[in-house]
């Protein structure tokens, strides 16, 4: 890859016109390093590479030809929950936090209350999530969102008959999501 760097620095400079005094002028390098580096009798490192780049007005990749970056989609799986919903992972790698979208069904209306470690903030996507978090019997709509520690005993589902979808990040060992959003004045 290195190799190519020397003939691709000598392209770009024939297609913008520029001698190598000029180019020499533009970077602070000196025109015998430049001379060099086209040549491939000079190893390009960064410290030459960056003013290249600027004075060229092209991304550095594009100097040392670096590979296309992957497909940027998250191809997201659905997976089946055990309470009967479906989950799909939104994150990758196995973090501190974990992002997940939720459907959640009508689970009826006995809530069976669990409890376990890890902290976990919800946002009501679309439908209406019933919440029932210790004591606290809630009913949260597009737009809401609920954070607890997962020691309290908890359970939700759809609060009627239409499947309700969130957006849940949950932290395995008690991590808080940090919300940094002022509350409007009442």
């Amino acid at each position: 890859m290195l190799d190519e760097v020397g003939p691709r620095l000598k392209r770009l400079r024939a297609q913008r016109g520029l001698t190598l005094a000029a180019l020499a002028e533009t970077t602070g390098i000196s025109k015998s390093t430049l001379s060099r580096l086209e040549s491939g009798q000079r190893r390009p490192s960064l410290e030459l590479l960056l003013p290249l780049a600027g004075a060229y007005g092209v991304p550095l990749d594009d100097l040392v030809g670096a590979p296309e970056v992957g497909d940027p989609r998250v191809r997201l799986s659905p997976r089946p929950h055990a309470n009967g919903g479906t989950f799909v992972p939104l994150t990758r790698s196995p973090g501190p936090l974990q992002a997940y979208k939720l459907v959640i069904p009508n689970r009826g209306t006995e809530p069976e209350l669990r409890s376990h470690e890890g902290y976990e903030w919800l946002y009501v996507l679309d439908g209406r999530l019933r919440l029932v978090l210790g004591a606290h019997d809630l009913v949260l709509g597009p737009g809401e969102v609920a954070e607890w520690d997962t020691k309290v005993p908890h359970w939700f589902s759809s609060a009627d008959q239409r499947p309700v979808e969130v957006l849940s990040l949950f932290g395995r060992q008690g991590e808080r999501m940090h919300v940094r959003a002022k509350p409007k004045a009442a």
